[in-house]
């Protein structure tokens, strides 16, 4: 019933702006949302790796190495295998390492058992983890490398010194240095 109008544009038939509208330019960064999905029928027995966003529904026993990339683990999801990616979120079952270079994020009905490494780390309420938790892994290095801050000793039985200055010396008042 109130239907806003634009003013009539004529809209360029070229075959070249209708490709534009279709298709994605290979250097447009495959982080937009879109995501490849192995669906809840699916199993995969082997190493997944590329240069797209992934979510897991099915089940997958191997690697998933999609290192600039976001890999969500959905509810149905089942896998059984290291996974490394930018980010990691994870709903369903995870079965070994999971190395997320931005963050990590495990649902409340997400279960995992591996090891994590991640600069960020979130376990909501509800959420299944067993292994360690590596947060900062340039950090323990670093560590090594630090040598300890040395106190200097203290001598117990000294005795605070009477120092007179030449202005306390004219005002006759003197200050006590403990040494």
């Amino acid at each position: 019933m109130f239907e806003k109008r634009t003013p009539n544009k004529p809209e360029s038939t070229s075959p070249q702006s209708q490709q534009d509208t279709y298709a994605k330019p290979a250097s447009t960064p495959s982080n937009s949302g879109r995501a490849a999905v192995i669906g809840p029928a699916i199993h995969i027995n082997g190493d997944i790796s590329g240069d797209e966003n992934l979510l897991v529904e099915g089940k997958v026993d191997g690697k998933i190495r999609l290192g600039s990339n976001h890999v969500e683990i959905g509810q149905s999801g089942r896998v059984n295998a290291d996974i490394n990616a930018k980010v990691i979120k994870i709903a369903g079952q995870v079965r070994g390492d999971v190395n997320g270079t931005e963050k990590v994020v495990i649902s409340s009905s997400g279960n995992v058992h591996g090891n994590i490494v991640a600069p960020r780390m979130t376990l909501e309420d509800g959420a299944i983890f067993k292994g360690s938790i590596d947060m900062d892994p340039g950090e323990p290095a670093k560590a090594q490398v630090a040598k300890p801050v040395k106190k200097p000793i203290e001598k117990a039985a000294e005795t605070p010194k009477v120092v007179a200055t030449d202005k306390a010396k004219e005002s006759k008042s003197y200050s006590l240095n403990g040494g």
